[in-house]
Parts: C-alpha cells; structure tokens; sequence
C-alpha cells in the first residue's frame, strides 16, 4: 500500500511510504529552484513516483495537512501566496503601510480552522491531483501539529515518548503536548496560536531587517556577539510566561510588534537578537522541565519550526529530568508532507516506528552524471573508485582547499549531510574566510558546521550521552583541548552545530577516516552545497552551474573527479 504525503505551503515538498518504509521524500524548492518554494508540490509528487517506478493510480492514499482560514483563501487565491512569497523574501520594493499589513497577517492566521475550509481546501487539492492523474484515492487531511507529532514520535528510536511541537502557528495552534505509548499516540495540551514564541521570534527576526521564515538562524548566531547579562534585565522578560504546563503571552501579536520595535530601536541589533534568544531559552527550558516532570517521562520527541534552533536545543538537552532526546531533522513546516503520511500510515495500519535516513531524494548514476557533464572543454573529467574518492578528496582538503562534493541520494531537510556538501579543513581560518568570500557569501558572523566520525564525537565535544543528535539538530560546546582543530566550524561562544557521521553514509565516513589519517581528527567543515539565498542543488547540472558561477576547481562527484580549468 503506497501512502503520499504532500504539503502545498512555506517550503512545499512531498513524501511517500510504502507500509513500514519510507522511499521518497524531497521538498519543491529544490526543481523549482525557489528558495521555500511555496506552491503545489508538482515535481516532488512526480519526482516520487518516478523513484518508486509507480504510476499515479498505484496511490491509494493521499494526505495533506493544514486548512485553517488564511491557508485555504491562499489555496483558493494562489495570488495571495505569491505576493506574501515575493514580500517576506523582499523580491518585491517594501509596500506603504508595511507595519499595517504586518499585524493584519497575523490577526488572521490565528483564526484556525472555520467552517467549508476543509472542503475547500479538499476541492483544490484534488483539482490538482487530478491534473496529474491521479484518481480512485482516498484523501486524507491530517491536523498541522498532529503531522509535526507524527515526524517526531514515529522517527524516534524511542518505544514510548513524551512528543512536544512548538512552531508559529498552523491550525489555530503554535504548540501541542503528546504522549506516544501502547502503539497510540495521543494528543495532552495544545497551545493557541495568540501564545505563539514562534510568531514572536519572527517579529524579532522582522525587526532586525531579516526575513521572517528563514532568517531565524542569523538571529540565533547573531545573538552571540552581544554582551551578556541576567534574564532579570532583559527587557523582553514579561513578554511570555510559563505557568505549569502552559505558555501565555502577555500581548496580542500585533500589540507585540509594536512593542519590539519600540525597544529594538534603543539598542544595537546585536543586543536586541540576545534578548530574543535568552527569551526563547527560558521559555524552552522552563516548558519542557515541566512537561517532563507533569507526564513523567524521560524520553522526548521534538518537531516544529522551533526546535530548528539549536542553541536553545542545547538548553533544553541539559535539562536532567530529559534521559534521551529526538528532534525530527526536517522540524519545520518542509517535513509536513512525511509528518502527513506517516500520520496516515498510523490511522489505518497501526505503524508507529520507522527505521529514518536523510538520504530520500532523487540520485544519479555515474553514467547519467558523466552525459549530464559532458562536452565542456572547461572540464577535466577522471573516474575514480569510492576509495580513491575519499581518498583524494581529504588529501586536497589537508591541503588547504574546499571541495564540491556530490554523491548518491539527495538529502531530505535543509541541512547538507554529506550527499550535497561543501568541504574544507574544521582547523583552518584561511580557507573558511576564502569560501565564505567567494562561494557562500554569508553574514559574516554565521558559522559553519561539522562533519565527523560518529566514534569521535565525544573525544571532540562536551558530550552527555543523552542520544547523539546525528543530523545538526543540536548545538554541543567544543572540548578545550580541541579548539585549534575546529576553529574554522566553531562559533564565538566554543560551539558547533555537528553532523555525526557512521555507517549511514559509507563514502562519506571513509572519507572521513582518510582526513583523520592526515590530520589526526576525523573532522571536516561542511556547509550546503548551494549559493547563498539559493535552495542546495539537486542534480549534476545545478552542480556545474554552481561550480562555474562560483570559479570552483574541484569537484567529486558520483565517481567522478572534476577539474574546472577556470577555477581558482
């Protein structure tokens, strides 16, 4: 029996499982090559039948989630999305009354869902999936925090789990409070949309002159360039409370943009984004210790935009009542589709548990990569082993270069893991400031990130063996002793977001083991095989392109070794 999920909003995408597997899931953005792309999910849908050599009619369940008033007059309306799509990510000049309009959007999306909204939304989405032939399904629609549940608990590696979401808002709700036990899954506590930390993170993100649903993770790097001070001064204190097992905020979202921007206009940004993240951190922390101490369970599973934040992640990972903990790597709205059909699965077979790899995306042969590459003269083309590829790739990085590195499946989430990564040395400081300048071309106080053995983590982080957070879902501080040697992939503040690396990724882990034969420590920088601003490239033709535009000269990808003869 073959379930699709699908997810037509802020970073669209598709996903289909087949009984207790998951074959395929990939997000829109990457065909589109619109960053969250916000529209059906076309090519992801084909992109999963094609991969499972199915056809339309072999689905017989179809699900997708959120139909609260807003989404559905967008769905109705597409031009509605399109526009906002082109204001948040500021494609379009900024419109007169932009404040006006601010607190309109949010005085509606916390409507939720009314009556005719699920037909309607219903009626769209079968219009759609009729347009692709489909037919004789049956159409599922799965509660927005439900589908971010369902990602969490059934992902875990956990038989029993206290599950909790926290996101802006979908459905009428930013937040919800489950319990997975006996097979159930079963809803506790839900927290209104009005109370949303989210909403109020992306004000923040907003006022600081970033884009809100995106730029979240700069205000959390940013953060960290201020001075430090006791929670008892921030100004931003009395905005949220957290009483039991309730979060409540102290104002409406409108009232509280008006507010934040009258504070954050009295002080450097640096200190505002501070402010905003130690909130975040005591709002986290003090909601999930009493959660954990109300429910009485150690184990805990997280989704939701929210838990994309992982400095306030390692907050609450310290907690000691949290004995093991999960956060779903796709936490945000990208991972709805696989949250849709999992939750689907789960109505109508039971299944609660699923074996979870990144590695979901379309993947190329050797054979495809080489007739997509060849015929540029710009090019040097060599076949190499999956050994010789490790091995030549670490020997360029000990030397002091960056590599493109392309292999296999794409990834599924926003994190490149070693399927679509940029690679360079963790202990040079050269060769970060030369990628950040020519290639990525970031803010300047954004780090980079970790690959390394799984088996070295605990020699190269302050460990607590709580579950190793595999996939970048948790900040971890850097061992003393080890700061020369990751001083390209650490932060200000002594820490790294880690992508731990084992037998999920064979080449990649060999690679690995040959960086550490050169430079004692299995451990790369490894950063998204993309420009900045842009989606991560999906096939080996956005992989030349970004090669070229960016004068790179080398690349390993799917067997392959190339030279770019203009490359730097």
């Amino acid at each position: 029996m073959y379930t699709l999920g699908i997810w037509d909003g802020h970073d669209a995408g598709a996903a289909l499982i087949s009984d207790d597997r998951i074959i395929f899931a990939a997000n829109e953005e990457r065909f589109t090559k619109r960053k969250l792309e916000i529209n059906f999910p076309f090519n992801s849908i084909s992109a999963a039948l094609k991969f499972a050599e199915i056809k339309p009619s072999d689905v017989q369940h179809i699900a997708f989630t959120t139909t609260e008033f807003t989404k559905t007059l967008e769905r109705v309306f597409p031009y509605m999305k399109e526009y906002y799509y082109n204001f948040r990510r500021r494609k379009i000049p900024r419109p007169r009354f932009e404040d006006m309009r601010h607190i309109l959007k949010y005085s509606m999306t916390t409507t939720g869902v009314l009556p005719l909204c699920n037909q309607l939304s219903s009626s769209v989405v079968n219009k759609n999936l009729s347009s692709m032939g489909f037919s004789g399904y049956k159409l599922h629609i799965v509660d927005h925090h439900t589908a971010h549940a369902a990602t969490a608990a059934f992902t875990a590696p956990f038989k029993s789990s206290l599950v909790i979401t926290l996101d802006g808002l979908g459905d009428g709700l930013s937040g919800s409070v489950s319990t997975l036990h006996n097979g159930k899954l079963e809803r506790h506590l839900a927290i209104g949309a009005k109370d949303s930390i989210g909403i109020f993170f992306e004000q923040a993100t907003n006022i600081i002159g970033m884009r809100e649903l995106e730029d979240e993770g700069k205000v959390m790097a940013m953060a960290d360039y201020s001075y430090p001070f006791q929670f008892e001064e921030n100004k931003l204190q009395h905005f949220f409370s957290v009483t039991g097992t309730t979060i409540k905020a102290k104002y409406s979202p409108g009232r509280q943009f008006e507010m934040l921007q009258s504070i954050a206009w009295q002080m450097p940004r640096e200190q505002f984004a501070y402010m905003a993240q130690q909130l975040l951190e005591n709002v986290l922390v003090k909601f999930t210790s009493n959660v954990i101490d109300r429910y009485h369970v150690g184990d805990v599973a997280f989704a939701g935009g929210i838990f994309a934040n992982v400095k306030a992640n390692m907050m609450v990972r310290s907690l000691s009542t949290l004995k093991r903990w999960h956060v779903f790597p796709h936490m945000g709205d990208g991972g709805l589709a696989m949250g849709a059909a999992l939750y689907t699965n789960y109505m109508l077979n039971g299944r609660t548990s699923y074996e979870f790899s990144p590695y979901l995306g379309p993947s190329y042969s050797e054979d495809e990569t080489e007739s997509m590459l060849a015929g540029d003269r710009s090019l040097r083309i060599e076949h190499e082993s999956k050994h010789e590829q490790a091995a030549h790739a670490a020997e360029l990085i000990a030397n002091g270069e960056y590599i493109f590195w392309f292999q296999n499946r794409m990834e599924f989430g926003p994190r490149a893991l070693g399927d679509r990564s940029i690679l360079a040395s963790a202990g040079s400081d050269t060769v970060k400031d030369r990628l950040n300048m020519y290639v990525k071309k970031r803010e300047w106080f954004q780090p980079f990130a970790p690959s390394m053995l799984e088996e070295e983590a605990e020699h190269i982080l302050e460990y607590d063996g709580k579950g190793y957070d595999k996939f970048m879902t948790s900040a971890y501080a850097i061992r003393k002793g080890m700061h020369d040697k990751a001083k390209s992939v650490m932060h200000v503040d002594g820490t790294a977001r880690p992508h731990m690396v084992g037998n999920e990724n064979e080449i990649y882990m060999l690679l690995l083991k040959e960086v550490k034969r050169h430079t004692g420590r299995g451990m790369v920088l490894n950063t998204s095989f993309n420009i900045h601003g842009k989606p991560l490239v999906m096939d080996p033709k956005d992989a030349l392109e970004t090669m070229k535009s960016t004068k790179t000269k080398y690349m390993f990808i799917n067997g392959l070794f190339v030279t770019n003869r203009n490359g730097m």
